[in-house]
């Protein structure tokens, strides 16, 4: 519980519409999570205007209110004493706020942000493993979950970076826990809406940028700048700061690496950056390659396949030996023993003569790298089931269809996320891609609606030594059809899929609307 005035000191604030310092219990954003003591942050969202619900704040009980329009816009919805706070910002004074009621939780913290299109999940748990084999105590919050000490926390809906009341609760239950160091995803929408504005980084880490969310940004070069975002907040950063660039991603290099003022320095697979990989050798179920730091070298190990991957080892190896000191003995140990990330290349394993893989390569750059490392692994077919999310970045769905066609033996379109929009379209356009790089409807692809028919049907076409990957959904626990999520789980199809094959009890997951054939007729 706190003053008005105290988590004001850090907003940039206009005018407040009266004297009053109120206490404080709760920084909320929502009008139904209102309660007495809150104050409500009006925000203007995508599809709503949280100025609208000032009065439902009110009456629920809200000591302040903080929004961005004149007081004189809403002084009608005012018969108390509740002081209005404008601000430039709301999206920017939720996460300050936030930051004061929990103390600035980030300032005890070793932060290290990471961000890019492709393997922020992945690197994030890789440098989490590195110094849990160190005996850091650190704290995770990914795509996937969050972990505090032993409490692990789902993020399994269609949710990506916590939002900024939510990401600060967690950083502070990590300080109450004495946790000394955390390791944060950070996606280009949390950094454009301010999540992790009051966030005090100590490193931040750029895996790649390539084709996504142009939808949301505009242009290649807004998502480019909306990444930027990150690296200006180390740079404004008093700690001891360092950025780490992927050298072997040429656009993203040459575009950041000009416009840093900290510390950085960069990581290859191609033996010309500060850490490098070398002496790779690809094995069925490991990874072995020598990294190179100037004149030390050590041998790596590790379960995770694919020069992606590699990629991402480098990336925690330059935040823990290069940021942090950390020894090479835990850092060997680290990426040995990394667990298995839900929904990144998980094999699903129930006796089956083939390989069955749920991944959740959703972009062009993620589905090549993807198919390019089970192509080197693999004796027998590729077959890769995906979709492509609907109201999302349309341009890319042809990209994928074409990268699929060239670099995998069969392709099984069909549904994901489809939201309002018609999945047949989707499923057409991800086609025309197929035929642009040769692809013959019913020969090398398919198009398969519902998401359970084309797992079962790519498990069914498998033989001895093929490989399946179902793309796209991974870890993610829910499709949307219209507004509505629909529980959802690729790891229960796939099972549910080879287990009917193998003639053993299976679990089937919730039927989609898909499987019901008048959704063909709305």
């Amino acid at each position: 519980m706190k003053r008005l005035s105290k988590l004001l000191e850090k907003v940039d604030w206009i005018s407040c519409s009266n004297d009053s310092d109120p206490e404080i219990v709760s920084v909320v954003q929502d009008s139904d999570n209102v309660e007495p003591g809150s104050v409500f942050v009006a925000r203007s969202g995508l599809i709503s205007d949280g100025h609208q619900y000032i009065e439902l704040a009110l009456k629920n009980g809200a000591n302040a209110i903080v929004g961005e329009l004149s007081f004189e816009h809403v002084r009608h919805l005012f018969n108390t004493k509740v002081p209005y706070v404008q601000v430039a910002r709301s999206s920017e004074a939720l996460a300050w706020l936030a930051a004061a009621l929990n103390d600035f939780p980030s300032e005890k913290l070793v932060l290290i942000g990471v961000t890019g299109t492709d393997g922020k999940t992945t690197t994030c748990n890789i440098i989490y493993s590195i110094l849990q084999a160190a005996g850091v105590s650190t704290g995770l919050i990914t795509t996937v979950n969050a972990v505090v000490g032993d409490d692990m926390y789902d993020t399994g809906f269609h949710v990506t970076t916590p939002d900024a009341v939510a990401l600060q609760d967690l950083l502070a239950q990590m300080v109450s826990s004495e946790i000394t160091h955390c390791v944060v995803e950070v996606t280009s929408h949390a950094l454009v809406q301010d999540r992790v504005a009051s966030c005090e980084f100590d490193m931040a880490v750029l895996t790649n940028v390539t084709h996504e969310h142009l939808d949301y940004h505009g242009t290649f070069l807004e998502y480019m700048q909306a990444k930027e975002l990150l690296i200006n907040q180390v740079d404004r950063s008093t700690r001891n700061k360092l950025v780490i660039l992927n050298y072997d991603d040429k656009e993203s290099y040459s575009y950041f690496s000009t416009r840093i003022s900290s510390s950085f320095i960069d990581y290859s697979i191609k033996k010309l950056a500060v850490v490098n990989a070398q002496n790779i050798k690809y094995g069925d179920t490991n990874t072995c390659f020598d990294i190179n730091i100037g004149d030390d070298r050590f041998e790596i190990v590790t379960p995770l396949i694919g020069d992606y991957n590699i990629s991402n080892c480098l990336a925690a190896v330059c935040v823990t030996y290069n940021g942090l000191s950390i020894d090479t003995r835990y850092i060997k140990e680290g990426i040995s023993t990394i667990q298995q990330i839900p929904g990144r290349m998980e094999h699903i394993r129930l006796g089956q003569e083939f390989e069955a893989v749920v991944d959740f390569a959703h972009t062009p750059n993620s589905l090549k790298n993807l198919l390019l490392s089970v192509r080197k692994v693999t004796k027998g077919r590729v077959i890769v089931v995906f979709g492509s999310a609907g109201l999302r970045d349309i341009e890319k769905r042809k990209m994928m269809g074409a990268i699929s066609t060239e670099l995998s033996d069969i392709t099984i379109i069909t549904a994901e996320d489809p939201r309002t929009e018609p999945l047949q379209d989707i499923i057409s356009e991800i086609a025309l891609g197929c035929e642009e790089m040769g692809g013959v409807e019913g020969a090398t692809y398919y198009k398969i609606p519902d998401r359970a028919d084309a797992i079962k049907y790519a498990v069914n076409i498998a033989e001895n030594h093929d490989i399946v990957l179902a793309c796209g959904k991974a870890h993610e626990q829910s499709m949307c059809f219209g507004n509505i999520e629909y529980e959802w789980d690729d790891r229960i199809a796939m099972k549910a899929a080879i287990s009917e094959k193998l003639g053993i009890e299976a679990k089937y997951p919730p039927e989609l609307p898909t499987s019901n054939m008048d959704y063909y007729d709305s």
